[in-house]
């Protein structure tokens, strides 16, 4: 490993504004609000405010899948939430979600507009709303909510992890990059054994479990998000390619990862969501 600079950390951490590479300007050390911003209201019982990233993808997913199912009760307005201009700090925004990170949804069939937010907590909610997606025999309950909590808390090493240090960190270094590929690697060998006799995360049935994890792993391994594809050898977990492929072949999923896009091919983008005619 090559020698790395000697640091020597202050005794008190003191904020670098110019320090973070390419999301450096909407990084910062304390929460709230930076501005007044009102955020839009459609006609539909849900309000989403979010962005085509993973975390955002699986919310949209799930409302596509309740709809496709004839929940009609599902419909929403999904308004973009761009957060490299930093709206995820206007003040409605911040209202809606106190963390300033998309997704956030606001139910407005409620006697008074509830909020939900990370992304994990809105599956849920809706999954117990509508009855769909969620087992309702307490092991097969169980193995769902785990796959779902280690989604949550494995995508930080992923995303934060290995993304940023070998995508968008102003410098290579070696010891972080190796540190969360090997962590990286080793959560898609878990997956890959989960997989390896059983067609979806928790058996034969797709549920929000699938649904959580799909985005980030199902992406990384078909989808080459950080262009980590043969660093990664992705190819290498068959059974995860096999999942993220059968995941990505269902029309909901398909409308899903449209919703607030802004980038790629035209087709594929749907910025603002009001009705599925929007999908034409």
């Amino acid at each position: 490993m090559s020698e790395l600079p000697s640091y020597t950390p202050p005794k008190v951490w003191k904020w670098d504004s110019s320090n973070g590479g390419k999301f450096a300007n909407i990084n910062r050390p304390v929460a709230g609000a930076t501005h007044e911003k009102e955020l839009p209201v459609g006609d539909h019982p849900f309000q989403l405010y979010s962005l085509a990233t993973p975390n955002g993808v699986k919310v949209t997913i799930m409302l596509e899948e309740l709809l496709a199912l004839g929940h009609t009760e599902a419909e929403y307005d999904a308004y973009l939430i761009n957060i490299g201009e930093g709206q995820q700090f206007g003040s409605d925004f911040v209202a809606a979600n106190p963390n300033s990170k998309i997704p956030a949804l606001v139910d407005r069939s409620t006697a008074t507009p509830t909020r939900v937010f990370e992304s994990g907590a809105i599956l849920m909610y809706l999954a117990e709303k509508f009855g769909e997606f969620l087992p309702e025999d307490p092991s097969k309950r169980a193995e769902c909510m785990s796959w779902l909590f280690w989604q949550m808390g494995s995508a930080p090493y992923l995303g934060g992890g290995f993304g940023h240090f070998y995508a968008y960190a102003p410098m290579k270094i070696e010891y972080c990059i190796d540190r969360f590929a090997m962590e990286v690697k080793r959560q898609l060998d878990v997956l890959d054994q989960n997989l390896a006799d059983r067609r979806f995360l928790c058996g034969d049935d797709y549920n929000i479990s699938d649904i959580a994890v799909y985005p980030w792993y199902g992406a990384l391994v078909i989808h080459n998000i950080y262009d980590a594809q043969e660093f990664l050898d992705v190819s290498s977990y068959k059974n995860v390619v096999r999942w993220a492929r059968e995941v990505e072949e269902r029309p909901a999923v398909s409308r899903g990862r449209r919703v607030n896009r802004t980038w790629g091919p035209e087709e594929l983008r749907v910025p603002e969501r009001h009705s599925a005619t929007d999908f034409k």
